[in-house]
């Protein structure tokens, strides 16, 4: 069963170059092109795709409403940002109305491929672009706050930057020098002190308390 694919982008160039990028892929159907906003809403419900790679610059609705829209109609919808936009807080709020992924129009490829997958899967994917730059200001928010707020100690907050680079427990483990079991006492800790479900809430909830 093939994987149903659409894309909304107001450059015809760009959505001729994405099409052509994934005809080869035997598991992918690109089901629809979307010129605007507008268009998106008019027919993705018709085209029923289980992504959509969104541009988050276009002429009528910006990507951050026309999410919101799309997925309080089609909550089972994963989104992928597929922008030149690098600014963080853009990133964050595009995060915050539950966009699954967010990749930058350099993307090859196989890093697309693989955000398909990963959206897919119930995960959040970031290009590495994009994480350095959390990163980044994740370090200099945790040197600011002293990581008070809210209350995870240091090794958490290990942890916590190794959960958005996408690191598996063992990866985490070999990096931090712990065992695999202390990584998921750090990981069940983290979840219960942020309120969160899950490797993608830990993520979200941490960029809303500004940890990332």
């Amino acid at each position: 069963m093939s994987l149903k694919i659409a894309i909304t982008d107001d450059h015809q160039m760009v959505l001729e170059g994405v099409v052509s990028m994934l005809q080869s892929v035997d598991e992918i159907a690109v089901v629809g092109t979307y010129s605007s906003a507008q268009h998106t809403l008019e027919n993705i419900g018709n085209d029923e795709p289980d992504v959509l790679l969104l541009d988050v610059n276009l002429p009528d609705i910006n990507g951050i409403d026309l999410s919101k829209k799309l997925l309080k109609k089609y909550p089972d919808l994963k989104i992928i940002a597929l922008t030149n936009f690098e600014d963080i807080s853009f990133v964050k709020r595009m995060l915050k109305n539950g966009v699954n992924g967010y990749l930058l129009k350099n993307t090859d490829k196989i890093e697309l491929l693989k955000a398909i997958k990963t959206v897919l899967a119930g995960e959040l994917f970031l290009q590495s672009t994009i994480q350095k730059k959390l990163l980044s200001q994740s370090h200099d928010k945790q040197v600011f706050n002293n990581g008070l707020e809210p209350n995870l100690t240091r090794r958490e907050l290990d942890v916590l930057k190794a959960i958005s680079e996408e690191l598996t427990t063992q990866q985490i483990s070999e990096k931090l020098f712990i065992s695999p079991k202390t990584v998921e006492t750090h990981r069940m800790n983290i979840m219960s002190k942020l309120g969160a479900k899950n490797s993608v809430g830990i993520i979200k909830i941490a960029m809303e308390k500004e940890l990332i």
